[in-house]
Parts: structure tokens; sequence; C-alpha cells
């Protein structure tokens, strides 16, 4: 094999070193690597996996010869990190699935860099301590620009990992699932340097120590919700229901299991996303008929029209409650759609990805606004409408605006027997604890799932495979957690690392250097004891 002229010899010995001087070896080690996290995710859910998941990514990229190469490892294992977690999009999305992966891995470049910066060589006590809090905040502003909907959305966030840990959810709810990513990277810093760099374990130590310290104040000081009683939710899941008629077959089955919840005193009933395909207003037989249904349970129903409005141009996806006498007239319209699902952008250009793809052949139309309705029973709710639920910034604005339980309806039936459904049913158990608010999600074919106000599961989920209607005891919860109070501290904190760590390479780069004086030569002498003069 050829040796790569710029790699230092250290780098060219024997055994792994020697193995990974190929370069395309080693993109597949670094791809390979960075796809280990989605283990951490459902439906595996090894959440403590997530913990050590980074080490072999972080290991490569210290390990990286040059700056450039660095970046490279960064690169690819934000492709294949991406590329795991949203494996599950490979049969909607085909060669769009790869490509999304390779640009949205980009964004790992940088921080490849930088792990090689502070963890390179034999990294000194202080660059391990400043490793502790860079590469966590690097990562972040990873996880924060990827966050923009027009990229797909925060789905897959290291820290929403954790949905199911205690201490996790409590953490959660002091900094939102941000707070939990920095500690996890933070977590898997210290174990790589603890496992590579014999003579940097002593800070490495102690930046362990320093995070379960955290974590236990916290565990101790963070408010808990105030549990001030219950309402009775029922979820109607029809599962999958095919065919070209399958619009109405859905209603009539949804409508079956709705009629199960007479006597069972629901204080609201809530349909999964797009349960009705046609506008209520043009179908006045369909809302007479849920009107008829909310008389029977004693419940005001929510459900979710996926249709041409008559009110206006376009295509909806819209929660509207429908009580007693018809629809109530509160209604959210969906404002976070799916690319490449909902919408293409620019479809001038891009449209043909349609024949590609499962791609919506119109283009769904955006709300302009979240909505918080009452619900009768001094019950407010705050809807979302499908991958709204990975937006913490959503639920949040929701609790502020006085939403005291949070509703999601969704629909995952395109990404059945996939891990898709587990791990959207997952985030409910984030955005609960965040907000201190109880969570329901109900979908149309699985995964169903409630969630207390600590984001612990309430009942049991209603999996892909369930045709059913349940209903939840749902505790209420008052209070505001300091996650709704203070924001996404957790960025900000990090932007500020990393806006301290421009400004101290920036002074390093430009500061002057010294030098060092001229020494002081004594002037030679002639033989008759007189100064030489030079140039005679």
């Amino acid at each position: 094999m050829k040796r790569p002229e710029h790699w230092p010899e250290r780098w060219l010995g024997s055994g792994p070193d020697l193995w990974l001087a190929s370069p395309w070896r080693r993109a597949i080690v670094a791809a390979l690597a960075g796809a280990l996290p989605m283990l951490a995710f459902p439906a595996p859910s090894w959440w403590w996996f997530a913990y050590v998941a980074l080490v072999p990514w972080i290991l490569l990229a210290r390990s990286a010869p040059t700056g450039r190469r660095a970046a490279y490892d960064g690169w690819l294992g934000g492709l294949g990190f991406m590329l795991a977690v949203h494996h599950w999009l490979l049969p909607s999305l085909n060669v769009f699935t790869v490509v999304i992966a390779a640009l949205l891995g980009a964004l790992w470049a940088p921080w490849g860099w930088l792990v090689r910066r502070f963890l390179g060589g034999v990294p000194s006590a202080g660059r391990v301590g400043a490793a502790l809090l860079v590469l966590p905040s690097g990562w972040l502003m990873v996880e924060l620009v990827r966050s923009w909907q027009g990229l797909g959305g925060p789905w897959g966030l290291l820290g929403s990992s954790q949905w199911q840990v205690g201490p996790a959810l409590r953490l959660a709810s002091v900094g939102g699932v941000w707070l939990l990513s920095f500690l996890v990277v933070a977590v898997n810093v210290a174990v790589a340097v603890l496992a590579a760099v014999r003579e940097s374990r002593v800070p490495a130590v102690a930046g362990l120590v320093a995070t379960a310290a955290v974590t236990s104040a916290t565990w101790v000081w963070s408010p808990r919700p105030d549990v001030t009683g219950q309402v009775r939710i029922a979820v109607v899941q029809p599962g999958v229901i095919g065919g070209a008629d399958s619009a109405e077959a859905r209603f009539s089955r949804e409508e079956a299991l709705t009629r199960t919840l007479a006597g069972q005193d629901p204080d609201l009933v809530v349909w999964g996303e797009s349960s009705v395909g046609f506008d209520l207003a043009d179908r006045p037989d369909l809302a007479n008929r849920l009107a008829a249904l909310s008389r029977l349970t004693g419940a005001d129903i929510m459900v979710n029209v996926d249709a041409h409005r008559s009110d206006r141009p376009g295509i909806y996806k819209s929660s509207v409650l429908v009580g007693p006498h018809g629809p109530t007239g509160d209604r959210y319209d969906k404002m976070r759609l799916v690319p490449f699902g909902e919408y293409i952008p620019a479809r001038s250009l891009l449209g043909w990805a349609t024949s590609v793809g499962k791609a919506a052949g119109e283009d769904r139309r955006k709300g302009t606004e979240q909505v918080v309705m009452n619900v009768g029973h001094g019950l407010r709710v705050g809807p979302l409408v499908c991958f709204e639920t990975a937006f913490p910034d959503m639920s949040r604005h929701l609790a502020q605006d006085g939403a005291g339980v949070l509703l999601a309806q969704s629909s995952t039936s395109t990404f059945q027997r996939s891990w898709a459904p587990e791990q959207h049913a997952s985030l409910a158990a984030l955005r609960a604890a965040e907000t201190g608010r109880p969570m329901v999600h109900a979908t149309l074919t699985g995964v169903s799932a409630v969630y207390g106000p600590s984001g612990e599961r309430i009942g049991s989920w209603l999996g892909t495979d369930a045709s059913a209607a349940a209903v939840y005891d749902v505790p209420l919860a008052r209070g505001v957690t300091p996650y709704v109070r203070f924001g996404d501290w957790p960025v900000h904190a990090a932007l500020l690392i990393l806006a301290g760590l421009c400004a101290t390479e920036g002074f390093r780069a430009f500061r002057p250097r010294r030098t060092a004086p001229e020494p002081l030569v004594p002037p030679a002498r002639t033989a008759h004891e007189s100064p030489a003069r030079h140039g005679r």
C-alpha cells in the first residue's frame, strides 16, 4: 500500500493505524462509527448505550493525521448518523435519503475538526477540560441547525434517547432535550479520554464526577409537577385501512370504535392525524355523525381533517373540535410541514421527486399560529400535528399559553414495521417532562401513547397491530418548569462557549509575537587591544 505523503510517520506504524491509512477504509469506519448511536433510540432503545456510542467516532477523529482528515471523519460520521437514525425513510424517499444524509452530515465536519484540536495527541488537563465544554457545545450547534423545519426538523436529537430515564426527564424539565444532549456528549468525551489517553485521565474523571454532581443536584433541586386532579381522555386508533375508499372506511371504523366509549365517561375523545378525509363544511353528513358521537359519549371529539378547505384554497391538515351540536369553530392548522412528505421544496425544480418517492402530489398549506382550545370541564388543550411533536419550542409555547394537556395527532401508517412509530411515540415523553404537562399521542395506526406531567408512561401503548379505543386517566399538573420559564438556555450557553473559543483563537492568531532580543556580543579587538572597525 502506498504511503500518503502528508501523513506523519507516527500514523504509519502497524496495526490499526496502518489499516486506517487507506482513505476508503477510514471513510467506512467513520460512517459506521457515526451510525452506532441509532441503537440508543427506539425500537432497540438501549438508552445506556448513548453514553458510550460516540466514543469510537471521537477516537477516530482525534487520531486523524490532519485537521482536514478530522473534518472528513466528522462529515462521514454525520452521514452515517443521519442515515442510520432515519433509515426508515428509505422506502419513501429512496435515494433522497442518502443525499439528504450526506448534506446534513457535513454539519459535523467542524465538530470532527474540534475533536482533533482538543483531544489530538496527548492533551493537557486544560485541553481536556475545555473539550468537555467545547465538544458538547459544538454538537448542540449541529442539532440546532438541523432542527430547522426546512432541513427536516429535530428528529433524532441525541438527548431524546433518554425518554424513559427518570433522572434524565428531570433534567429535561430544567433545560429541555438540549441539556440532555450536552451532558450525553460530555460523558462520551470523558470516556474517550479515559480509554485512550492515560496521562489525561484525572480531568476526564473530574468531568464524569461533575456530570454526576449536576444530575444529582438537579434531581434534588428541580421542582416537581404539582398534580391537581385528572381527566379521562380516550384515544381512537383505527389501524391500517387501505383501498380506494379508505377515507370512508376509516371514518366508519373510527365511528364504530368511538361508540364503544359510551358509558365510560371520557372528558375528551381524540382521533389521529388525517382521521377525516373530507372538509366537514362540504360533508354535513359526517359533521352530524360526529355530533351524534359527541352526544353519545358525553365528550367533545378532536378530529384531524386532511382535505381541501371550502373557505380558502389549498389542502390543510387541521385539528378540529366537534361538540354535541357540530364543529365548535375551534381549529388549528398544522404549521410545520414535512419536507418531501407534505410538500416539495421548490416544486417547480424538484417536483420530479414525487415519481421516485411517496411525496405528496399537492403541497399542503401552512397554518399561521398555535391554538389553545377549551374543551369543557375546565380543560384547555394544545394540539400538535405529526412531527410537530419533535419541536420543543412548540409544546413550550402551548404550555405558556395555558394548555393543561398537550395533544398530538399523528399517522405513521407509511412507516409500519419500522422503528419510526416507536421513535415518534417516545418524543411525547420528552415534551411532557419539559413542560410539566401531560401529553396524549394519538395515531391512526400506532403507536399511540399517553404520558404524565413528569414524562412517565400512563397505561399501555396501543401498538401498530391494534385497532382499538382506550380511555386513560391523565393526571393534570400546575406550575411552570424551568425550561418553560427560561427556554433554550443550554443552546445560548453553548453559543457563548463557542464565541469564547473563537475570541480566544482569534486573539492568539493576531497577538503580536515577542521577538527575542539580539544577544549582546562584545566588540572584537585587534592585537593591540583596540576595537576593530567593520569595513576597514
